[in-house]
């Protein structure tokens, strides 16, 4: 894929996906040229997207972020998905030495501690194995939902991600929770057990709780902060950075 102005670039191809199916989008987006990498954190939104991919048979990448600190359950999830739509999802798995290197600054459950033991922790287990999972990539897919979180409520379908030079697309940036529920339904979409138990969102196990009746989808994430737009920087320009100029 040719990029003479990526911004430009991006708007128009938001407005194209505006109008299209999830199945539409998808297709679109990996005939445009380049590598597509769709990441994966096998969370509800991320399983439909899998199972369009998986039964259009696409030729778009599925990648996780396996941080070596995930449920039991997700873990599961991945062998099952890969074996109801004959795909393989590639984990991205953080480098010991960098394991170590946080251990020996924080402790290895210092991300209780403080912000900016947290954010090193994201960014050792998660940041950087992202970036890996996206060299050489062109488009980035992720299941970022504008009802997630008040700080996701201006997804656009389509964005330039500056820091990482590719485009970002977002195809179920229009889709509601009970949208996603009734697809995955209809189409015997595999999903967390967590989901069942309260679990919205779902992360690492140590950062990850049940939400409470009423609570946003994404509260249940690094709870003991008292940040509400709290992200693990995979979606934050200025992380993005950080981690690109190491």
């Amino acid at each position: 894929m040719t990029v003479n102005n990526p911004i430009a670039e991006a708007e128009a191809l938001n407005d194209r996906l505006a109008g299209l199916d999830l199945a539409g989008r998808l297709s679109l987006v990996s005939g445009l040229g380049g590598r597509v990498v769709f990441t994966t954190s096998l969370g509800i939104e991320d399983q439909v997207i899998t199972a369009e991919i998986g039964t259009h048979r696409l030729p778009i990448d599925i990648a996780t972020l396996q941080t070596g600190r995930l449920f039991a359950e997700t873990l599961s999830l991945i062998e099952e998905t890969e074996s109801q739509y004959d795909i393989h999802i590639h984990r991205f798995e953080p480098e010991k030495a960098d394991i170590d290197a946080y251990a020996a600054q924080y402790g290895l459950n210092g991300f209780y501690e403080s912000v900016e033991a947290r954010h090193a922790c994201c960014g050792v287990r998660k940041l950087k194995p992202l970036a890996r999972a996206l060299e050489g990539a062109a488009i980035w897919i992720t299941g970022l939902r504008r009802g997630q979180s008040a700080n996701r409520a201006e997804t656009p379908f389509a964005e330039y991600d500056a820091e990482r030079h590719l485009l970002k697309v977002n195809p179920l940036a229009d889709w509601d929770l009970e949208a996603i529920k009734a697809f995955v339904s209809a189409n015997g979409v595999p999903v967390n057990p967590l989901h069942a138990r309260g679990y919205p969102s779902i992360g690492c196990e140590p950062c990850t709780r049940a939400i409470k009746p009423g609570e946003p989808e994404r509260a249940g994430r690094w709870w003991w902060e008292q940040d509400e737009t709290r992200e693990c920087g995979l979606h934050v320009a200025e992380e993005a950075a950080a981690i690109a100029a190491q």
